[in-house]
């Protein structure tokens, strides 16, 4: 069975040679290494041990939704440290004084090897912490805060290489739920979502920081990050904002072409799913759009959207796409099998969180290893299980890690792991934690 999204993965892939090796058990940004979250591990338990699997190492921090990511023998992790209370689930724009950090921890012990701190005001809803993953690159990794601060820095020793401001420096106003689009690496370039007039997504020179181009304007950031595919014979960079799903050059920020979108309260966050010649993108409320790519020229053309009841509005859960089908979570709480040609829902189910009455934007992060799905979900609980047109079918369960953070009333956790070798990374807003996942060895003398 085919388990990525066609051409994505080789896009990608071929990003990360001109920017330098990538083992493969290692997790280096959002999504993982070829960012579709496929995790690539072999030996895996095939069940739970009583009691749960083994908890390698735990780390105090503080809050944030940021993952963690992994490479070599470091992990990185952003929080936000304030002195007073935070209330994740107020609606409204509070305004806290805090210290945003960025960890690197030593990926066998959980030691801190480095920090940098710095002053940070928030001014936004749910603001535990920054949102985006640390995007590792060879001897560099970025940085980006809930309020838009980029930084570059040494790998090995946490000095600033070079930072960014998108307020100060493109006049560009924070999201109501922070800057959340992860960035993307792409050759010599570091391709982010700011916002501003004009500067909408800017490519950076990765080593120094200069800008390479600015491109589009829209009414609001959103919070989908870039995404590069290939259609047409020609490379286009994806971008997903509230107004439009668009394409341009990634060489030169150009634009391509451009389909007409609308999603409420500027809240559009998966990356869109590409798949053959289609780009399927959804958000809220209950939005959805299908588009059909030209097989000869840089173009698409509206096949479907809005369907109303039908195909999956993502909020909180990047949907998985497979063998035709995408699998996900909308902002019902709902998890949904959906024909990607059509937006035909297969099935539904609360399974993956309680059973129960399903809580609004319920959470659970999906990737795919070997012929089987991991998913932790936002009870704090890992979950091993197998999605097919016919519907879910759970494996086993463990809690792993506590919800501390809230939203709606009830306990969640809503930050997704690395999942890097044999082992996951997953985080709270109290400390990060390495858990083992590998098979057990057997010894000769047992038969092995």
């Amino acid at each position: 069975m085919r388990s990525v999204i066609p051409l994505t993965r080789p896009i990608i892939a071929l990003a990360c040679l001109l920017a330098g090796p990538v083992r493969a058990d290692d997790w280096p940004q959002w999504m993982g290494p070829d960012r579709d979250n496929v995790w690539r591990a072999t030996g895996l338990i095939e069940r739970f041990p009583e009691g749960g699997p083994n908890v390698v190492w735990r780390q105090p921090i503080a809050g944030g939704y940021a993952s963690p990511a992994v490479a070599g023998d470091r992990v990185f992790v952003t929080d936000y440290v304030v002195r007073d209370a935070v209330t994740d689930d107020s609606l409204s724009r509070d305004a806290f004084t805090g210290i945003e950090r960025v960890w690197c921890l030593d990926r066998a012990t959980g030691k801190s090897i480095w920090k940098h701190q710095y002053p940070v005001n928030y001014d936004i809803d749910y603001p535990a912490g920054p949102r985006c993953s640390p995007t590792i690159d060879g001897d560099k990794v970025y940085t980006v805060g809930a309020e838009g601060d980029l930084h570059c820095f040494a790998v090995e020793t946490g000095e600033v290489l070079w930072s960014k401001n998108y307020s100060r420096d493109y006049g560009a106003e924070t999201p109501l739920w922070g800057y959340a689009g992860h960035p993307l690496i792409d050759g010599d370039k570091l391709i982010c979502i700011v916002g501003g007039e004009g500067s909408h997504a800017v490519a950076f020179d990765k080593t120094t920081g200069d800008e390479i181009w600015r491109s589009l304007t829209s009414t609001k950031q959103g919070y989908s990050p870039p995404t590069l595919i290939e259609s047409a014979g020609v490379r286009q960079l994806i971008l997903l904002h509230p107004d439009a799903l668009v394409s341009v050059d990634p060489d030169s920020g150009k634009p391509f072409w451009s389909v007409e979108y609308g999603a409420d309260y500027g809240s559009i966050i998966m990356s869109p799913v590409f798949a053959g010649n289609r780009i399927y993108a959804g958000g809220f409320s209950n939005k959805n759009l299908l588009v059909e790519l030209d097989p000869d020229r840089p173009a698409a053309k509206t096949l479907w959207r809005d369907q109303n009841r039908a195909a999956i509005s993502a909020v909180n859960v990047q949907p998985f796409f497979e063998d035709g089908i995408l699998y996900g979570f909308d902002q019902s709480g709902m998890m949904h099998a959906v024909e990607f040609e059509t937006g035909r829902r297969l099935w539904d189910t609360t399974d993956p969180i309680d059973g129960g009455r399903p809580g609004k934007s319920a959470t659970a992060f999906i990737v795919k290893q070997a012929d089987r799905f991991w998913m932790f979900n936002e009870r704090g609980e890992l979950l091993i299980a197998r999605l097919s047109p016919d519907g879910y079918q759970e494996i086993d369960r463990a809690a792993v890690i506590e919800p501390t953070n809230s939203a709606y009333g009830r306990p969640v956790v809503w930050s997704a792991p690395a999942w890097a070798g044999r082992q996951v990374f997953l985080r709270n807003d109290r400390e990060i934690v390495c858990i083992d996942l590998a098979a057990p060895v057997l010894s000769e003398s047992t038969g092995g």
